[in-house]
This record gives C-alpha cells, sequence and structure tokens, in this order.
C-alpha cells in the first residue's frame, strides 16, 4: 500500500475498445494494492477490495454480513431482503432458506438434466439456422436456453416465459427508470405468488412443487423462486452471449476449441474466470476487521471486486490474457463466489455454457460478427450482471 492511497468512486464505464476487461479504475486500483479507499455510489466512504485472496477472505470470513439492511451506502436507511431472497441474509436465516436448496441442486442432479438441455440448445439452434443466415444471438441463443431450463426446473408453465424473461431483464439491466423497475419487480412478484398457491394445489414435477412439501411458507417460497430464476436466467444468459463475443475477438482460442473439443471444460472455466459477469458484491463489517493492512470498521461496506480479483497477477500469470489452455490454480476463480454463499447453481451453469458453446460452434463453423466489434451494444457497468445488450452474427450458408 502507498502511504497515501487514492480514494476510488464507483466505475460507470470500461475503457474504449476493451468490453471484456475491469474498468480501468478498478484494474489501476488493484496494481497499487489489493485494498483501497472507496467511494460509494451513494456518496457513503468504505473500501474497495481487487485482490483474489482478500476478496476470497472477506466472503468467508462472518465478521462481515451480506445483509441487505446493513450496506452502509447511501444516506438513508434500506429495509431488510424480503423472506426467502436469501442471498442478501447471514446464518441462520440464510441457511434456512439454502439447505432444502442444495439436494436439489447437486452436480449429480444437474447431469441428469444434460439430455434435456442439449435438446433444448438444438431446437434454439434449430430455429437461429432457419431464420438466417444473421441473428442476434442473444434474442436467438443467448437468453431462451437458460431461460427455458430454469423454468422447467422451477415449473413455469411455457406460455409464460417470454413475459417472464421481459420483467427480470427489466428490474436487472441497469437501464430503466425506478417506475419501471418497481413495476417489473412488483410484476414479477405477483406472478410467483400466484405461481406458488398453483403448485401447492396441484403439484407437478419440479423443484418448486418440492419446496411446497417443507415447511417454508408462500412468502419464502415467492422469495427463493425469485432469486433462482433471476440467477438462473441473467447470469448464464450473458455468459452465453458475451463468451461467445469473447471467443469471436480471439480468433486463435476459437480456433484451438475447434480443433480439440475436449478443451471445452477449460474454456467454460476460462470464460468464467476472464469475463467475470457477475462483476461484484459488498460486504459490511460487523466490528472492527485488519483486511490487507488496513482496518476496516465496524458498520462499513467493502466492494467485492471479483472481475478485478480474477484477474489478480498475483493469482493468475497473465491475467488479461483469454487462454483456454489455461491449468487450473488452487481455489480457481471466484466467479460463483464463495463461503456461503457460494452459487448454487454453478454446476447448471457449467453443463449448460458447455452444451451450448459446444452445439453453436458445431452448428456453425463460419460463424463472424455481422458488425464491427465496437458497435456491439454492451450493457451498462450499473446492471447487477455485465454483458451484451445484442450480439448480431451471420455465418455461410
Amino acid at each position: 500500500m502507498s502511504e497515501s492511497p487514492q480514494t476510488v468512486t464507483t466505475p460507470t464505464t470500461r475503457q474504449p475498445g476493451c468490453p471484456f476487461d475491469p474498468p480501468a479504475e478498478l484494474t489501476e486500483a488493484r496494481e497499487r494494492g489489493p485494498i483501497s479507499p472507496f467511494t460509494h455510489i451513494g456518496g457513503k466512504a468504505g473500501w474497495l477490495v481487487t485482490g483474489h485472496d482478500l476478496v476470497r477472505s472477506v466472503l468467508a470470513d462472518p465478521r462481515f454480513s451480506a445483509r441487505k439492511e446493513l450496506l452502509n451506502v447511501v444516506d438513508f436507511e434500506i429495509p431488510p431482503a424480503p423472506p426467502g431472497e436469501f442471498l442478501l441474509m447471514d446464518d441462520p436465516q440464510h441457511s434456512r432458506y439454502r439447505k432444502p436448496l442444495v439436494s436439489r441442486f447437486t452436480a449429480r442432479r444437474m447431469r441428469l438434466l444434460t439430455e434435456r438441455i442439449e435438446q433444448i440448445t438444438a431446437d434454439c439452434l434449430d430455429a437461429m439456422e432457419a431464420a438466417g443466415p444473421t441473428a442476434d444471438l442473444v434474442t436467438a441463443f443467448g437468453k431462451p436456453i437458460p431461460t427455458i431450463v430454469i423454468c422447467e426446473i422451477l415449473g413455469v408453465p411455457y406460455q409464460d416465459r417470454a413475459s417472464f424473461q421481459e420483467q427480470i431483464d427489466t428490474f436487472m439491466g441497469g437501464e430503466t427508470s425506478d417506475e419501471d423497475l418497481i413495476a417489473a419487480y412488483t410484476a414479477t412478484q405477483e406472478y410467483l405468488a400466484e405461481l406458488v398457491t398453483a403448485k401447492r394445489a396441484h403439484p407437478t414435477d419440479d423443484v418448486l412443487s418440492e419446496l411446497t412439501e417443507t415447511d417454508l411458507t408462500d412468502e419464502e417460497l415467492k422469495g427463493i423462486s425469485l432469486i433462482l430464476l433471476a440467477a438462473g436466467f441473467d447470469t448464464t444468459a450473458n455468459m452465453l452471449s458475451l463468451g461467445t463475443f469473447a471467443l469471436l475477438q480471439h480468433p486463435d482460442q476459437l480456433a484451438a476449441l475447434r480443433e480439440d473439443p475436449t478443451l471445452i471444460d477449460q474454456a467454460v472455466e476460462e470464460l468464467l474466470r476472464y469475463l467475470s459477469v457477475a462483476k461484484s458484491f459488498m460486504r459490511t463489517a460487523l466490528e472492527d476487521v485488519e483486511l490487507g493492512g488496513e482496518t476496516v470498521k465496524a458498520g462499513t461496506t467493502v466492494f467485492l471486486a471479483y472481475n478485478t480479483a480474477n484477474r489478480d497477477p498475483e493469482r493468475f500469470d497473465d491475467p488479461h490474457v483469454l487462454d483456454i489452455r489455461r491449468k487450473p490454480v488452487p481455489g480457481g476463480h471466484l466467479a460463483f463466489g464463495h463461503g456461503i454463499h457460494l452459487c448454487l447453481g454453478q454446476q447448471l451453469a457449467r453443463i449448460e455454457m458447455r452444451a451450448a458453446f459446444t452445439a453453436l460452434l458445431d452448428r456453425f463453423p463460419t460463424l463472424r460478427l455481422a458488425v464491427p466489434a465496437e458497435e456491439v451494444v454492451l450493457r451498462p457497468e450499473t446492471a447487477d450482471i455485465y454483458g451484451v445488450k445484442s450480439l448480431p452474427v451471420t455465418w455461410d450458408v
């Protein structure tokens, strides 16, 4: 650390021509040290943690809280997370909601979905090919695959999926008015409340119906469903679209994957590390904590930059290089977080990415951008999950 560390403010843009790299402010802060003074978007003073080891340690430290109402980032009081929305809770509330889900999202159970995910992917690519030879990869490929998968897992009726996807896009995309965001969030909650009631009355073969047999209340099931649907759709959708963009912009890596399809698992892990679409989270100190040579005072909120942690040169060789042959390091990347909030759906996301990228590259060997790379429209840094809004592609017929 320097004697007078520079205070970093919340970044709102990425460097022109560098759509896959973290904002320059975060990268420069990481170069100065793994922890820096920070000003949150609401104007409150806090700390920015950019180093891999420090981010990992905070995520595993019970002295740092995920509770929404403790976030010290704005001048007004923040209400607690609604029942069931366990990402913004600590134990024991967090474990109460997570425990019933663990057995339903095991690696084995997710692997059993592989054949169905491959069929969903094939159906999407059939439609894309029939409508081609140009397409918006986001709407034809990136969004529909994880939407159909997570809706089938939770038992959302087929006819409701398009409107549900649109509502999630609205409140997670980072580009809507507060009024529209609240309206979309409210409409989604109302829909889920009706869905929970329907599953209790007439259970079907899905996770939500199984959860109605636990001691969870309707209100809690509504919150859990919102978390699972939003996370299961938005993160994977953006990994599929942004990941394809990254491969198309790195033709050597694309060629290597085409030549050796057995590299797909390594490619998936490297894209997760390199892109880090779930780019940041926040935690609040419950007591004074020494962190990286600094004292984080009780009540202070720290901003955890996953994207710079996953580009930490002390953890990864040539971290800003996309290398699908990269050998894994102990502890791996932090794309799915760490500690008690480690992503429940990580195995599902991996299976979806493996199936989708493999099928896409096999079906369209001449796939390429249909516009110059600088014209690809990206999600803003204010979006919960980073990605592309639209990815025009074309191929030879």
